[in-house]
């Protein structure tokens, strides 16, 4: 984990509230981000990267991937798990490939662990984040760092991509709640 943001929930609230793992895949750094529903909005609790080995075979890499996913959600136990779909490009089709080995053990984690998992695409996060379906992560990030009344923007761009996600279906169950 890169940071562990405390909130000032009370007990209750903890134990009640609805627990969101947002979660931006990659194969080299996949971003997390636990989100929390509180009387007073969004909190994230927790977020950070989990690495896999570049100089690992592919195995051992979307292995690597699968079980850090394995300890975060063991530790913080989600309601749901929100995941960016992969998206491809005609000028970088291997990256959406190599992105999909790293969503294929994410998937399998979450559905071993029994946790649900929602998809957005990068555009429907972006378009309910910022307004824009096109947003910069520039964009993304001060967005966030608005909607939580931080200091700072939220770093690296894996973890806030991995909250805007979670916050991306927050909203929309919230919205579709009311």
């Amino acid at each position: 984990p890169i940071m562990n943001l405390n909130s000032t929930m009370n007990e209750a609230e903890l134990t009640t509230a609805v627990r969101f793992l947002g979660i931006d895949p990659g194969l080299n750094r996949t971003g997390y981000a636990l989100l929390q529903q509180s009387v007073k909005g969004p909190v994230l609790c927790e977020g950070g990267i989990i690495r896999s080995n570049q100089e690992a075979n592919l195995a051992a890499r979307v292995h690597e991937i699968a079980s850090g996913i394995r300890e975060v959600i063991a530790e913080y136990q989600p309601d749901v798990m929100v995941i960016e779909q992969v998206f491809t490009t005609p000028r970088f089709p291997k990256s959406s490939i190599i992105m999909a080995h790293a969503r294929g053990a994410i998937l399998f984690a979450a559905h071993d662990a029994g946790v649900p998992v929602v998809h957005y695409t990068p555009t429907q996060i972006k378009k309910l984040i910022t307004g824009s379906g096109r947003a910069s992560k520039e964009q993304m990030q001060h967005a966030i760092k608005t909607e939580l009344g931080l200091k700072a923007i939220l770093e690296p761009n894996d973890v806030a991509d991995a909250f805007a996600a979670a916050l991306c279906h927050y909203h929309t169950i919230r919205v579709t709640c009311l």
